[in-house]
């Protein structure tokens, strides 16, 4: 059971990050698309502006010669490949919002089975039974001890028989003495 809410928990843990990868690439995906949308406002208020001042073309196209290439003018924005980009860029997105939506149901069904699995082992009568016994034995292991302190000997010393012959501490020479009592 431990190493399968151990494995729950990493798995969790493996959700958690690769929800936080996909909202870091859907937040680069949404700023992405806010500078291209920019671009596109700037162009259109730009032809918008052309329109109003009604420039000749054939000073226009003396102007666009001289200033740039035709071809590198075309490189630079395409606006097919722009409109094909940002509809692939908006596939992408609702991809990505997609998976992000079910990492989420993901999550919240192995969150469910975790908490279900807790609660399924917190209510087992026999923890009960078992924590029981514990508190019981426990008790009675701290009574024993209380008891022991109240027999044991109180006093500064305790009595011993001493071995005969006695020898000097200091010389080791053998002393006869007169040992009082048992």
């Amino acid at each position: 059971h431990q190493n399968r809410l151990h494995h729950v928990e990493t798995r969790i843990v493996q959700i958690q990050g690769d929800c936080e990868k996909l909202s870091f690439a859907s937040g680069s995906l949404q700023k992405d698309s806010q500078q291209k949308e920019k671009a596109i406002e700037m162009l259109f208020q730009s032809l918008k502006k052309l329109q109003k001042e009604k420039a000749d073309e054939q000073d226009m196209l003396a102007v666009i010669e001289l200033k740039a290439d035709r071809a590198a003018l075309g490189r630079k924005l395409n606006c097919s490949q722009f409109e094909a980009n940002m509809e692939r860029l908006d596939d992408r997105m609702q991809e990505l919002q997609n998976q992000i939506s079910d990492q989420n149901q993901h999550w919240n069904t192995v969150q469910q089975q975790f908490s279900d699995a807790m609660e399924e082992k917190l209510d087992r009568q026999e923890l009960k039974a078992f924590s029981d016994k514990m508190e019981e034995t426990w008790k009675r292991s701290i009574e024993e001890v209380k008891n022991g302190m109240k027999q044991g000997d109180t006093g500064a010393g305790i009595k011993k028989q001493l071995p005969v012959p006695f020898t000097c501490l200091s010389c080791d020479r053998m002393l006869t003495m007169q040992v009082p009592g048992p």
